[in-house]
């Protein structure tokens, strides 16, 4: 027996399907409840249309021109600024040392990982002041024998964080070197930070300091 609404259901199905309508228009199209339009059509995605296709498209490039713009201003007043910055001695050992160890792979973030405290710290202060970031993540690397409390209030103290902010990040092999003669007592402290304006900053002291050798 046929249900008074299953022509509606059809109609709602079609508009769905054939004119990628959404759930808001499909609603107000047939004037129905929006459960009973949603349950007809909750499984039914809206294939996406050449000029969707095309729409997305633009606004991917526009977020990647976005970035390209942002990172080029940012290197250009790193290169501007550097002349003055690197007569800090602390500021020039900070650039070496991430010259040296910090992550280069990613345009958009800042990491340096050490288990040396004095390098951590060194570094830590200077990604702590120059990014425009609100969060600076700190992760411990350790093996399986390693005190998880002890190695947070170690760190904690040297990156003055609160030790809870901490994450720790076993191993994939911790359990395999109970053994060994050599370990990092207090593990590796990775520090890292989004921020593409200091990385862009921070390639441009990087050069700025290399052309000068």
């Amino acid at each position: 027996m046929a249900h008074k609404y299953d022509h509606l259901r059809e109609k709602a199905i079609a508009l769905r399907t054939e004119k990628q309508m959404s759930l808001d228009d499909i609603i107000e199209r047939l004037a129905l409840p929006r459960t009973t339009v949603y349950e007809w059509i909750k499984d039914i995605p809206i294939p996406f249309t050449q000029k969707q296709s095309e729409a997305q498209h633009r606004k991917a490039e526009l977020v990647r021109t976005k970035y390209a713009l942002l990172r080029d201003e940012a290197f250009r007043q790193g290169l501007n600024e550097a002349p003055e910055l690197l007569k800090d001695l602390s500021f020039r050992d900070f650039v070496v040392l991430y010259m040296a160890e910090g992550s280069k792979r990613d345009r958009n973030r800042v990491e340096f990982v050490n288990s040396d405290s004095s390098m951590v710290k060194l570094a830590n202060r200077w990604i702590s002041y120059f990014t425009q970031a609100n969060k600076i993540d700190y992760r411990i690397q350790c093996h399986i024998d390693h005190d998880e409390d002890e190695l947070k209030n170690y760190w904690a103290a040297i990156v003055n964080a609160i030790p809870d902010n901490i994450k720790i990040i076993r191993k994939s092999n911790s359990n395999q070197l109970s053994g060994r003669q050599f370990r990092s007592q207090y593990g590796l402290l990775s520090i890292s930070v989004n921020d593409t304006v200091l990385r862009s900053r921070l390639q441009a002291w990087i050069d700025f300091l290399k052309a000068q050798w």
